[in-house]
C-alpha cells in the first residue's frame, strides 16, 4: 500500500472518529486511534507517523520487536494487543507503554515486576470477556474486581481501564451491547484512586457504535492499512 493510500485511509478513519465523538455529543479529541499494525511492513507505520499518528497496536510479541528494531528513531507509543503469556512478560514491560489483554494476577506481577526502574509504570487495560467465549481471553466480568484489587500497589503498574474484544456484529444497536455492558462495568469498578478513564473497544467496523458507548481508545487496523500482508511466523 501507498503512502498516499495510507494518507487517504487514515483521513477517512480520523473523520469517522470525528463524527461519532460529536454525535455522541463528546468533545473532539477525547477518542484516541491505535492503528492496529500487526502483519503490516515497518514501511507502512512509517508513513503512518509522517501523517502524524503516534500509537501503534501489535499483537505478536517477536514481529513488534523486529519492527521496533527499525523504526527507533520514531516516536511510537507501543501497544500490546492480545493474550499476556508468562515467558513474554519481560520483554512486554521493557518494550511497550501499554499493555492490552491483562487477565491474570500472576502476569500482573511479572509486568509489575520487570518494568524497567527507569520508565514510568507500564499503562494497562484489563480485558472483560463479556460473551464468554472460549476462544478470546479476559477474565469474566464478575472477576474483573479481584483481578483489580490484585493489581493495587504493585509499583511497576498503572491500570488505565477496561477492554473487550465482542463477537462481530453488523447491526449497529445489536453492537452497542456489549460495549455498554462494558461502560457499565467500568461505572461500578470505578473509584476516586482508581478513576478507570479508559475504555479501549471498537474496531473497524463498530467504531461508531464504541464511541457512542463512552470508548476513549479505538484500535483500528484494516480501515488504516487495509488488508494484512505481513508474511510472518511470528507469534
Amino acid at each position: 500500500m501507498t503512502a498516499d493510500t495510507i494518507a487517504a485511509r487514515l483521513a477517512a478513519v480520523q473523520a469517522r472518529i470525528l463524527a461519532a465523538t460529536l454525535s455522541a455529543g463528546r468533545a473532539p479529541g477525547s477518542v484516541g486511534l491505535i492503528a492496529v499494525s500487526k502483519r503490516q511492513g515497518a514501511d507502512a507505520i512509517r508513513a503512518a507517523v509522517a501523517l502524524g499518528q503516534r500509537a501503534f497496536g501489535e499483537s505478536y510479541l517477536q514481529e513488534a520487536l523486529d519492527k521496533q528494531a527499525l523504526l527507533t528513531d520514531l516516536p511510537i507509543e507501543w501497544h500490546f494487543i492480545g493474550r499476556v503469556q508468562a515467558n513474554k512478560t519481560r520483554q512486554l514491560a521493557a518494550r511497550f507503554d501499554w499493555v492490552h489483554g491483562l487477565a491474570d494476577a500472576g502476569h500482573a506481577r511479572r509486568l509489575s515486576e520487570h518494568r524497567p526502574a527507569d520508565r514510568a509504570p507500564l499503562k494497562v487495560c484489563i480485558q472483560v470477556n463479556l460473551s464468554g467465549e472460549a476462544s478470546k481471553g479476559g477474565v469474566a466480568p464478575d472477576a474483573a474486581a479481584d483481578l483489580l484489587a490484585a493489581c493495587a500497589g504493585l509499583p511497576g503498574l498503572r491500570v488505565m481501564g477496561l477492554m473487550t474484544l465482542p463477537a462481530p456484529c453488523a447491526n449497529p444497536s445489536e453492537q452497542r451491547e456489549p460495549l455498554h455492558a462494558l461502560r457499565m462495568l467500568r461505572d461500578r469498578l470505578a473509584t476516586t484512586d482508581q478513576p478507570l478513564h479508559c475504555l479501549s473497544m471498537g474496531m473497524s467496523d463498530d467504531l461508531e457504535a464504541a464511541i457512542l458507548e463512552g470508548a476513549t481508545l479505538v484500535r483500528i487496523g484494516t480501515a488504516v492499512f487495509g488488508a494484512r500482508p505481513y508474511n510472518s511466523s511470528s507469534t
